[in-house]
């Protein structure tokens, strides 16, 4: 019998009991459409992660640090040993940590490392207010524009690297401080006020005084010219929306003046070190291997990416557990399908063999029935799946302020995969009652009723 026989038949035996094959292919199109929903929000949040590091993380540095905790590696069953060095970090939770800083020797140190191309101090300060002339004073924080951070903008352009006096506001800042729109920022002023930092001098002469609060007599006003807008991040990002960039070597001066004559002076949570020729994934690590012989912790984008991929994977991995059990479920629909049409057709058996039908063309009879119920289910599933998807990024987008970035991204080869698996396992499922159909005695099957 011809490959094209047996599909025609295989289909007017489907389309005979439409009600029966509807019902074990939607069986099976629930499994499909949770196994292509959870491929396509894995797809999505894996694009997700990669632009948000792509456009924020140079590939060919790492992030050192002098203290290992600070990548989440601290042991809290043991009490942690005293360093003069340490600083404290304020956590998600709101408990503080103390970290081991990095200081001038250490930076140095890494800048003599073979292969080392650029060290830069991780900064950020916390400004007393920023301002324009006949509007409010609002509390923020600034920091270094990295080379390596692309902000999305809403307005002007970034120069590289940026001028001493350029400043980026980001876009919760332009109606507060007076502008009509993004645009009308440009090229507009503001002013920075930044304090000094309570020594421990002072502090010690407020409680000489009977004072329990020591106030910072010292401050120190800066003019900037605003040269663009940045566009609120992603959700991701959210905890960095409302932080002002400026060039690293203006942070640098306004860090050494709030710190002065504090403990802080020339600290350090973090530097950035940027590995000559740090694209090459070889060269990379064996600088990160030199650091961390040192003794301190270096982390890589390809680390932090691993990491987040990670996270990512297992929530996978749950949810596509779930889509299997319901595809394992339809295949026992396949199974019991195939079987009653075993039952109901047995004449229709008998008077194929007696005709002179081979064994094996009945197997594959049957076979290519279990096939198009998988063929028809997985299309049902997928195809419903990347409409609803379809339909729900723009929605989803809106909802996490992901912009243009979509958390369901559908792969053709991967739904093609998915559904060649699903044929084939149709096909297995179905092998059973092929087997009984084809080792029916035609005398016996043409007796019955």
């Amino acid at each position: 019998m011809y490959i094209s026989d047996v599909i025609r038949r295989s289909s007017r035996s489907l389309l005979s009991a439409k009600a029966r094959t509807i019902l074990t292919a939607l069986a099976i199109a629930v499994g499909t459409f949770a196994l292509t929903l959870t491929l396509g929000a894995s797809n999505g949040a894996q694009g997700y992660v990669n632009k948000i590091i792509s456009d924020n993380f140079d590939p060919s540095a790492l992030v050192v640090s002098k203290d290992k905790d600070l990548f989440g590696k601290t042991d809290t069953s043991q009490p942690q040993e005293y360093n003069q060095s340490f600083g404290n970090v304020l956590s998600a939770t709101g408990q503080q940590t103390q970290i081991a800083q990095l200081n001038d020797t250490d930076i140095n140190t890494l800048r003599a490392l073979p292969g080392v191309e650029q060290v830069q101090t991780a900064n950020a300060v916390s400004v007393q207010y920023v301002t324009r002339p006949g509007f409010r004073k609002y509390v923020a924080t600034i920091q270094a524009l990295s080379p390596s951070r692309h902000p999305e903008l809403l307005a002007g352009s970034i120069s590289a690297p940026l001028g001493s006096g350029d400043i980026v506001i980001p876009e919760g800042f332009v109606r507060s401080l007076g502008f009509a729109n993004p645009s009308a920022a440009i090229g507009k002023t503001v002013k920075l006020s930044v304090q000094k930092q309570i020594s421990a001098a002072g502090l010690s002469a407020a409680l000489a005084a009977g004072s329990l609060t020591a106030t910072p007599t010292e401050s120190q006003e800066s003019i900037y010219k605003i040269v663009a807008v940045s566009k609120k991040p992603t959700a991701l990002l959210s905890a960095t929306e409302l932080f002002l960039f400026a060039s690293a070597p203006e942070i640098t001066r306004l860090t050494d003046f709030t710190t002065a004559g504090t403990a802080s002076y020339h600290k350090y949570l973090a530097a950035q070190v940027v590995v000559a020729g740090g694209n090459d994934s070889n060269k990379l690590h064996a600088v990160q291997t030199k650091i961390k012989a040192l003794g301190y912790g270096a982390q890589s984008v390809q680390d932090t990416q691993k990491f987040l991929s990670q996270i990512i994977t297992v929530l996978q991995g749950i949810v596509t557990a779930f889509g299997f059990i319901a595809v394992v479920a339809s295949l026992f629909g396949i199974v019991n399908t195939m079987y009653i049409s075993v039952l109901q057709r047995t004449r229709e058996i008998g008077l194929m063999k007696a005709l002179g039908m081979r064994r094996r063309d009945i197997t594959k009879l049957f076979r290519f029935e279990a096939a198009l119920l998988g063929l028809l289910g997985s299309l049902l599933g997928s195809l419903s799946a990347v409409a609803l998807g379809t339909l729900l990024n723009p929605i989803i987008a809106k909802r996490l302020g992901l912009g243009s970035q979509h958390l369901l991204v559908f792969k053709g080869q991967q739904i093609l995969a998915l559904t060649l698996l699903l044929i084939v396992v149709a096909t297995l499922a179905g092998l059973f009652p092929a087997r009984k159909a084809s080792r029916l005695n035609p005398i016996d099957a043409l007796r019955t009723e």
